[in-house]
């Protein structure tokens, strides 16, 4: 009668095992390693050529390593102790960065999983900590977006001029006022024949014609549309450039997130230098675009020492030289979009940009008259420029409508759209709050929060195995079986644990053991109607089943408005929650019951359960 087929006990016994693997690397803690990243926004990682690098570089020095891993970024090596951690970065900075003053890379200390090769290999990975359990730095940036507004009202000031000027209209001055820009003339018929130049020009645009004493005026404004526009590209620009700067302090698992309309919360778990992280954070990056001087002779000239005037050597992506003009023709302010596509008669990978309208002209005019000349573009980044592409013109480029093409990959292509449209900050940022977390408080906190939820497993164990005996024990291997498979999710989906996910696994604990106290009730109440032990086991999970469902169900409802509404810890919770949920409906319902199955499944006459004491009417 209690009885599960083979299949389900095997598979109740292969979702247990599963969960006691990806749970255990979360026991081994974690050893010193170097971590090896990019240095340079124009400098890809190659994570195969590097590792092999850093392996040759560490056997060079007779330094022994507990095993290399890569991903897109980064190298990273692990260690035994702290002392060969730190030989092993010398080491390390030796090879890949022979001249100090100009790093290509970026060899950083940080930490690492112990746990087994074989571990790791099957993707078995610990939870990653987050910055209350581990230490480090929250920034909360706020957005100037009327800055990033007002940046777009000054280059639009300029190209009104610029295209009045095109168009023959007269005007008697155009200046920007707060958030407007305001064109003056003498007569109404400029000021007409104005407006119908703007509007054909630009629908970027909300123009009211007035009058200022005996001139008459045109007021512009950005229209709601490109105003929303223009913010949201800033701070989506903004998180971009912020990802690829955090490479460099070897956090394993930053949090960079939009807060709000303006806001960005920066949380770097492990680093401590705050100096460094706001250096990184607030650091600029210029795109400039120049001419290449193709002179024969001059470039040979210039790497031996005679650098014509107005010229200047800068390195490709390559390592090559390259003799650059000195003057710009144009900067990535007038860039205002970059993205990978491809070439649309050879089709070849390309990168398609986007000038505004100022950009669009100066280009225009610089490509017809450069015709069959190669035009560098250049990423100027803590006061040194490397070439990111050098291009050949073909012929004049209008419409604001750039490609550059040529020999390159479809993941090239999508590298330099990226180094192009987030080279630097779209808008500027200012921090306003700052906290520092240390390790002691992180360490701190985790024996906290496991001691609260040990003590919390063990008194719920003992009230368990004292009111409902050997039912009981069987409630506690169900909830030890939940933690376990909660755990392991936690792991495989490499979710960051911070102390309100811990308060959520100790909240789980309370909720999954409620699920056993119904069924043992419902057991209990069917022995008081008379039913037989047997009997009472089925109804009692059978009946049981439908409120279990309908409390877990309700609970999950909560649990997911909180993940949709909520935001930062509140999130954290809810994930955390959610799963809980999930796992303790198995855990409760088929762990037990196969538990229960296999003590008392083969048992044709059975006189009593140990439950408790049952009391009947008439006892």
């Amino acid at each position: 009668m209690n009885r599960y087929p083979l299949w389900k006990n095997l598979l109740i016994g292969l979702v247990l095992l599963w969960g006691l693997i990806y749970t255990l690397p979360n026991f081994y803690g974690e050893v010193p390693a170097v971590q090896v990243s990019s240095g340079k926004a124009t400098l890809k990682l190659d994570a195969s050529a590097t590792q092999k690098r850093v392996e040759e570089s560490l056997a060079a020095a007779g330094i022994q390593h507990d095993g290399l891993f890569s991903d897109l970024n980064s190298v990273r090596a692990r260690f035994r102790d702290t002392d060969t951690q730190l030989k092993a970065k010398d080491a390390i900075e030796k090879a890949f960065n022979p001249d100090a003053a100009d790093p290509s890379y970026v060899v950083a200390l940080n930490l690492l999983s112990a746990s087994p090769q074989w571990l790791t290999n099957i993707g078995a990975l610990p939870m990653y900590l987050g910055l209350d359990l581990r230490g480090g730095v929250h920034f909360l940036l706020q957005v100037d977006m009327k800055g990033a507004v007002t940046k777009r009202l000054d280059a639009t000031t300029g190209d009104l001029r610029t295209l009045l000027r095109d168009k023959n209209v007269r005007h008697a001055g155009i200046t920007r006022e707060n958030q407007t820009v305001v064109i003056k003339f003498r007569d109404t018929e400029s000021q007409t024949r104005a407006r119908a130049v703007i509007t054909a020009g630009t629908n970027d645009l909300q123009l009211v014609e007035g009058q200022d004493g005996a001139d008459f005026k045109i007021t512009a404004t950005l229209t709601p549309l490109a105003q929303k526009s223009i913010q949201e590209f800033a701070l989506k620009q903004n998180i971009t450039t912020l990802h690829n700067r955090i490479n460099e302090l070897g956090v394993a698992e930053p949090v960079i997130q939009q807060q709000g309309v303006d806001r960005i919360v920066v949380q770097l778990p492990g680093v401590q230098d705050v100096a460094k992280a706001k250096d990184i954070l607030g650091r600029t990056a210029t795109l400039e675009i120049r001419m290449v001087d193709d002179t024969p002779g001059a470039l040979e000239a210039a790497v031996g020492g005679a650098i014509p005037p107005g010229t200047e050597v800068y390195n490709d992506r390559e390592g090559r030289p390259l003799l650059v003009k000195k003057q710009v023709v144009l900067t990535g302010e007038r860039l205002t979009d970059a993205q990978p596509g491809f070439d649309g008669q050879t089709h070849e990978a390309a990168v398609h940009l986007t000038l505004d309208s100022a950009g669009a002209r100066i280009f225009k005019d610089v490509t017809r008259e450069n015709i069959n000349k190669r035009m560098a573009i250049l990423l100027i980044e803590k006061g040194k420029g490397e070439v990111v592409t050098a291009p050949v013109i073909r012929g004049e480029i209008g419409g604001g409508r750039v490609q550059i093409s040529g020999k390159m990959s479809s993941e090239e292509a999508t590298d330099t759209a990226l180094l192009l449209r987030a080279g630097s900050l779209a808008a500027p940022m200012e921090i306003i709050e700052e906290r520092t977390i240390g390790p002691s408080l992180g360490a701190e906190n985790i024996s906290k929060g496991f001691h609260s939820t040990l003590w919390g497993f063990v008194a719920i164990g003992i009230f368990m195995c004292a009111y409902y005996m050997l039912f009981g024990f069987v409630s506690v291997v169900a909830l030890a079986s939940n933690l376990l498979l909660l755990i392991a999710l936690l792991s495989l989906l490499q979710a960051t644990l911070t102390l309100p996910g811990i308060a959520a696994i100790a909240l789980t604990l309370g909720m999954a053991i409620d699920a056993n106290v119904l069924i043992n009730e419902r057991i209990r109440e069917e022995l008081r109607n008379g039913s037989s032990p047997q009997a009472a086991i089925t109804a009692g999970y059978d009946r049981a089943f439908d409120t279990i469902l309908d409390s877990n169900v309700t609970t999950l409802i909560a649990g997911v408005a909180l993940l949709v509404f909520g935001s930062g810890p509140v999130r954290g919770f809810a994930v955390v929650h959610c799963l809980g949920i999930l796992t303790s409906m198995f855990s409760a319902i088929l762990v037990s019951r196969g538990l229960v199955n296999l003590i008392y499944g083969k048992k044709r006459k059975l006189d009593k359960l140990s439950i408790g004491q049952v009391w009947k009417p008439g006892n």
